[in-house]
């Protein structure tokens, strides 16, 4: 199944919006005109926190910048193609987390990556924001970069006079690089402890840059308590800040809550969406971002999703 609506869907949007008819004989409208469909993706919740997976189109109502839109398509499928980014924080303070947070990852793609239907790349950053395995569809070759996701050496970083947290640098690269050329279903999991040090990037850039890219970011905090953290960022307000602007899930390790834990709640989350598009009202005339507001006709519900858009004109 995918995640992303055909040109034949769009040109039937087109027709609609426009009162184009179906020529005789023919599988579809003849329509020359760009439609521009903007997806939206959406998980429920009800007041325990348990996913709703039994809503219906005709459940949900949508604006944009407070008018109303019409949701034109709509689809809720476990098995909708992904394409994930795992952003790894191999700075010092993750030295010792670093063990689980690779394991957990090569586990959770076991379970979750379906060989040439899903897509993935692996992305460290530190000091420098390196990609350790271009977007593929193999299985192999991410379990074999994730081998090579380490930390920067005591030589390395004495040269460098230093250590860094390039945490923005590395978000906004993924998205404006990596996401925002594919189309589909899309979402980056970044496992770090927040703090930046040294990005050129801001948070509300990492933040734009996904939004532009049509991402997901389903942050993981995951600290050393025994690493000697000194005053600085909120590194759990700048992971939550990633997560919510662009509608996805923050998750902390805790004792309570281990690593496995949350990779098996993410994946019952990215197999659990609803995905709805429509053809905004109002003609893109500049780029800009524009508001969203999704919700439920059924009360008590909590609906998860990115609150604004990029409209590119």
């Amino acid at each position: 199944m995918r995640g992303y609506f055909t040109r034949r869907e769009l040109v039937q949007a087109a027709a609609a919006l426009c009162g184009a008819g179906f020529a005789s004989g023919q599988n579809g409208p003849v329509f020359s005109t760009e439609v521009k469909v903007v997806n939206v993706l959406a998980t429920v919740r009800n007041k325990t926190g348990s996913l709703v997976g039994n809503l219906s189109q005709d459940d949900f109502s949508l604006t944009e910048d407070g008018r109303p839109q019409t949701i034109r398509y709509f689809q809720h499928e476990s098995n909708l193609p992904l394409i994930l980014g795992l952003m790894v924080d191999t700075s010092g303070s993750q030295v010792k987390v670093l063990d689980q947070e690779r394991a957990a990852s090569l586990r959770f793609l076991d379970r979750v990556f379906r060989e040439n239907i899903d897509h993935a790349f692996i992305m460290q950053f530190d000091t420098s924001v390196q990609l350790r395995q271009p977007l593929t569809g193999s299985i192999k070759k991410l379990d074999d970069a994730m081998a090579y996701v380490d930390s920067e050496t005591m030589r390395q970083l004495r040269m460098q006079g230093g250590g860094g947290t390039l945490l923005y640098d590395a978000v906004s690269r993924a998205a404006s690089e990596v996401m925002k050329r594919q189309t589909g279903r899309k979402a980056l999991i970044v496992l770090s402890d927040g703090v930046d040090f040294g990005s050129e990037a801001s948070v509300n850039d990492s933040v734009e840059a996904a939004q532009r890219a049509d991402t997901l970011i389903y942050s993981i905090l995951f600290s050393d308590e025994s690493y000697p953290y000194f005053e600085g960022p909120d590194g759990r307000g700048v992971l939550m800040k990633l997560s919510k602007d662009t509608g996805a899930s923050f998750f902390e390790v805790s004792k309570k809550r281990g690593i496995e834990q949350i990779y098996a709640a993410i994946e019952e989350e990215l197999r659990s969406q609803y995905n709805l598009g429509f053809v905004s009202d109002r003609p893109n005339e500049i780029s800009e971002f524009r508001v969203l507001k999704l919700s439920t006709k059924q009360k008590g519900l909590v609906v998860q999703c990115r609150e604004r858009y990029w409209a590119k004109a």
